[in-house]
């Protein structure tokens, strides 16, 4: 079995998992929510195993690199973070309906690497600037703040039905009225978002490191340096705007889908509409 066929397996996986998580949602079915965990964590070894053996197949190439240098091996690994952050949540906080809003996220992003054929598959060998042990502490460190940032959004989108709900007065029967209680959700972005915030300042460090070992120089303006620094203002606000102003409910919610729309165009529009230093990421 190659790395092809395990990414094959996790995302079915996948999308059975989502399927259980919608359907403890609409049905409220706790075993049905205990089945899409164990489907998640499937998934989740699946790719690690994926992951691994693609990397040992770059040294069986005579390439020898992380899995991790373009928009295939990169959308793997954002997959791969949201998945396993969505996993240590519902641990951690014991709300398995966010696996409804959680868990597509990894599996169309896994969907979409299937059904592209302009996505190289190859693995190709490094350029040059690329050739660097900042390149995985870079990457890593983003995208389990890319990973945090996109069930943050799932959370912000649960928290802005709830409302809905609420403001109307729907009973715990309703679907939107059995949602976890508003200042839960409230909670949980909150503690997401810082997650991701941390993570993702560190990857702006690493990168800055690495461009500097690549290029010269710490910062360059490059359109994806210039995207990020964007998004990482965005989330530095919602915090900032949090402890100041005591900014909550609504406004975070609609903060956390703002920033990760802005995360998305960082990672996935930049590379396509334009031209940069990163533009290599874009194959």
């Amino acid at each position: 079995m190659n790395s092809s066929q395990l990414f094959g397996i996790t995302t079915i996986a996948y999308l059975l998992s989502s399927v259980c998580y919608i359907g403890l949602f609409v049905f409220r079915n706790k075993k049905v929510g205990q089945v899409g965990l164990g489907l998640a964590v499937l998934g989740i070894l699946a790719q690690t195993v994926g992951l691994g053996l693609r990397w040992q197949e770059s040294y069986t190439l005579g390439i020898g690199h992380a899995p991790l240098t373009n928009m295939y091996e990169s959308l793997l690994f954002f997959a791969w973070c949201a998945a396993i952050f969505y996993v240590l949540l519902e641990i951690k906080f014991k709300l398995p309906v966010i696996g409804a809003f959680a868990m597509p996220i990894p599996f169309i992003t896994l969907a979409y690497t299937s059904v592209d054929k302009g996505l190289s598959r190859d693995i190709s060998p490094l350029v040059p600037a690329l050739q660097s042990n900042w390149l995985i502490a870079h990457v890593i460190t983003c995208f389990i703040g890319y990973g945090a940032f996109a069930v943050a959004a799932g959370l912000g989108i649960m928290y802005l039905l709830k409302q809905f709900g609420h403001d109307r007065k729907f009973s715990a029967d309703t679907l939107i009225g059995s949602l976890p209680e508003l200042r839960t959700l409230d909670d949980v972005i909150h503690k997401t978002i810082v997650f991701g915030f941390m993570w993702l300042s560190a990857g702006i460090i690493t990168g800055a490191v690495w461009a500097n070992e690549a290029w010269g120089t710490y910062w360059s303006w490059d359109p994806k340096e210039t995207w990020s620094i964007i998004t990482w203002f965005v989330y530095a606000l919602t915090l900032h705007a949090r402890f100041t102003r005591g900014w909550n409910g609504s406004r975070i919610a609609w903060l956390a889908i703002i920033g990760f729309i802005s995360v998305f165009f960082t990672y996935f529009g930049v590379n396509y509409l334009l031209a940069g230093l990163h533009s290599y990421g874009s194959n």
